[in-house]
């Protein structure tokens, strides 16, 4: 049998409870997979609106955690490489990878994102990834943005991801598309909250209200070229849009081959 003197127990003791400090507290600044899931989940698919011009980029834009990034590397990548979004425009995160000391944002689904991006989005957390459906941003493009904390990444919520991307994306404004509705005249807004169109919206304002429509069709009638949008399937409401220019000349409905309705003009903004 060993024995050991006092002093010597009480220095291995010390030893041990400090070993078991620094365990814990080690354990304690690392992401757990719970805060994974919640970051994931917290993020992915959300939209914010764009704060500054974010430019297509080969490597993903450095942004750090305390705020800060090099806004002339930007600023070239923007030169070098095109737009992915102006500033106002909303974008959505597409995909998120959790790694060592940062967190990758894939935004309007990368580099792909030009064209139909949103029919290939994938939401992703480290090798893994699954289909998140549509979405309706308007940026033009696509990028990826890494966020930097300098040393592994600590424990945090999706809530708290955001106030640190807050410097170039907002998460809390409403999308490009409300805030456009929100300054049309009152009786457009109107109409696109019911679901209907009227005389004097434009082709993106009917789109608004609408959709797309069945069909469209044109034809030159009293030496105006006109276009007609038709949404609806017999039997049943079919509505007819004409187009003069680039504004709603007349709405039709009819009703089974049964007559219709002209819808009201409204004056002219």
């Amino acid at each position: 049998m060993m024995w050991f003197s006092r002093p010597f127990l009480a220095v291995a003791a010390l030893g041990a409870a400090a070993a078991s400090v620094l365990s814990a507290g080690s354990a304690a600044d690392k992401l757990t997979l719970e805060d994974r899931i919640e970051i994931s989940r917290g993020l992915t698919a959300e939209y914010a609106t764009a704060r500054i011009v974010l430019p297509k980029s080969k490597k993903p834009l450095v942004f750090n955690s305390d705020g800060t990034y090099d806004k002339s590397v930007w600023q070239d990548d923007n030169r070098q490489f095109g737009l992915a979004a102006r500033v106002g425009d909303l974008v959505q995160v597409t995909k998120i990878t959790i790694e060592a000391d940062k967190i990758l944002f894939e935004i309007n689904h990368g580099n792909k994102g030009n064209g139909h991006w949103y029919d290939h989005v994938e939401v992703g957390m480290g090798g893994a990834t699954n289909p998140v459906g549509q979405g309706d941003s308007n940026a033009p493009s696509g990028t990826n943005i890494a966020l930097h904390f300098g040393k592994s990444v600590p424990p945090l919520k999706a809530a708290e991801i955001k106030k640190m991307l807050a410097p170039v994306l907002d998460f809390d404004k409403h999308s490009a598309t409300e805030n456009y509705v929100e300054a049309l005249p009152p009786e457009i807004k109107l109409a696109i909250e019911q679901k209907k169109a009227v005389e004097n919206m434009d082709r993106d304002q009917v789109m608004l209200a609408l959709g797309r429509p069945r069909s469209k069709t044109r034809e030159t009638k009293d030496g105006y070229d006109q276009e007609d949008w038709i949404y609806g399937e017999p039997p049943g409401k079919i509505t007819f849009v004409t187009f003069r220019g680039n504004k709603v000349y007349k709405v039709r409905d009819d009703y089974a081959g049964l007559g219709g309705s002209t819808a009201p003009k409204i004056n002219p903004q």
